[in-house]
């Protein structure tokens, strides 16, 4: 581990033996990051894995073939890394298709080489690639409308990137390393491309077990403000909406699987603030200035919910509260914008 990463602040944590104290643990937590210690050690994936990899790979054949999904391949000596390639024309990694059984003999043939390749596939729905792990396999606490999602693997580290619900990350085999930051630390991460990421979310630029303080001066700030936990199998931890994560796994069979819940209404603020890029970014100062007032009304003001109540509700449109009908008419609003005159 990185000097710095040594004297990062832990992630708070709880013992999570007693579930219903886990649950009333997380819920009093607000929007913090937490580890569960021991959430799921009665998981029979738990159990299996400890018996090795081919035990923990026969165990999981079990449940089947399921659909093909992607794969992500990472040469030897890139330490598992899926990140740009050096010019940034591209990906330092190659994706196929494969089922579980097949990325699992091609885990087993891994584990016999001295420098073998990383093979990664993630955020692959239980359901529909390896179905019945579910049934055997619940959460012990809430995670609302969440669908379990599988991350299968050997080592790998997975630069720096948020996620815009609530998630809740289980590790049954293997060990992962998670290094959070609050999301007000966004400047001083160096964001790569929005729109061209290695796996759909913005990821940052710096590595951050040998940060280049040179070239990405600020991430001293970002230091500061991170937390670090490494979670063994049966741990598990949540991580806020819009909390930055990077997460480093090691061992020859890695297995997590997370519950992303309570996504909000949706709609991508992602996408909102690209628009904003074209829209508003480039503007003289002054319009700028005009518009930012506009936002602080309508949008991040304490009494942006009513600002439209001067209006009768039926004559609110796009400002109006919340339902399926105003949602309806932004969404119609924004489409013919975006579609120009005619």
């Amino acid at each position: 581990m990185s000097d710095w990463l040594a004297d990062a602040s832990p992630i708070a944590e709880i013992d999570a033996a007693d579930r219903s104290a886990a649950q009333a643990a997380l819920a009093a937590n607000g929007a913090r990051p937490l580890v569960l210690r021991g959430l799921a050690l009665h998981w029979p994936a738990v159990a299996a894995g400890r018996a090795g990899i081919a035990a923990m790979a026969e165990f999981l054949k079990r449940y089947g073939e399921g659909a093909p999904m992607n794969v992500f391949t990472a040469r030897p000596g890139s330490g598992g890394s899926y990140f740009y390639r050096d010019d940034m024309a591209g990906f330092n990694f190659r994706t196929e298709q494969a089922t579980m059984g097949e990325l699992l003999e091609r885990l087993l043939w891994a584990s016999t080489e001295a420098d073998p390749p990383s093979f990664y596939a993630g955020s692959t729905s239980a359901d529909d690639y390896m179905p019945g792990f579910v049934a055997d396999h619940a959460l012990p606490i809430a995670a609302p409308g969440a669908t379990p999602r599988l991350w299968t693997g050997n080592a790998s580290q997975i630069a720096t990137h948020f996620d815009q619900s609530d998630n809740i990350g289980v590790v049954v085999s293997g060990v992962r390393r998670f290094v959070l930051f609050p999301p007000e630390q966004v400047a001083n991460l160096y964001l790569g491309p929005l729109n061209r990421t290695p796996a759909g979310q913005p990821v940052s630029m710096v590595g951050v077990d040998d940060p280049d303080l040179v070239r990405f001066p600020r991430f001293t700030d970002a230091m500061a403000a991170a937390q670090v936990a490494t979670l063994a199998p049966g741990d598990a931890i949540f991580i806020p909406s819009l909390w930055w994560h990077n997460i480093r796994a090691t061992g020859p069979l890695n297995l997590m699987v997370n519950y992303w819940f309570e996504a909000g209404t949706g709609s991508s603020p992602l996408l909102a603030f690209a628009h904003s890029l074209l829209a508003i970014r480039d503007l003289a100062p002054a319009e700028r200035a005009a518009w930012r007032a506009w936002f602080e009304h309508y949008i991040f003001g304490d009494d942006a919910p009513y600002a439209a109540d001067h209006l009768p509700p039926h004559a609110q449109g796009v400002q109006g509260a919340a339902s399926p009908e105003r949602d309806a008419t932004i969404r119609s609003f924004v489409m013919r914008g975006l579609a120009g005159p005619r």
